[in-house]
């Protein structure tokens, strides 16, 4: 269905975050891959997301030494997963979205520091 199993995701400031995505579909990586980028506050997730299809599969989606991104994971294919591990960023709210082309507009959520 091309959604997060999770619209938000709250943890504690400088907690230690140990996040595990799952791709439970089942197409490869290259026609329909997923990953999880955290978008610093204040930047616009459509605005990236144009910005990261440049990047293209090699990197992620992600475009290299952007300081738009807090962490992310790299992209997978069905059947796959990744765990990433990081320290929550200060108090408030922030963006995560799948950079994948074409997948922001419904692979989006919070993620709410408290």
């Amino acid at each position: 269905q091309m959604r997060y199993d999770k619209g938000e995701i709250r943890v504690k400031a400088g907690a230690k975050v140990k996040l595990t995505l799952n791709h439970t579909g089942k197409m490869a990586k290259e026609v329909m891959g997923h990953n999880f980028v955290l978008l610093h506050q204040g930047v616009v997730p459509a605005d990236f997301a144009v910005e990261a299809v440049a990047a293209g599969l090699a990197n992620s989606y992600v475009p290299e030494h952007s300081t738009d991104v807090i962490v992310h994971t790299i992209t997978i294919g069905g059947g796959e997963s990744t765990t990433i591990e990081f320290e929550a960023p200060a108090a408030g709210t922030y963006d995560f979205i799948c950079s994948f082309p074409g997948h922001v507009a419904l692979m989006k959520g919070k993620f709410v520091v408290e």
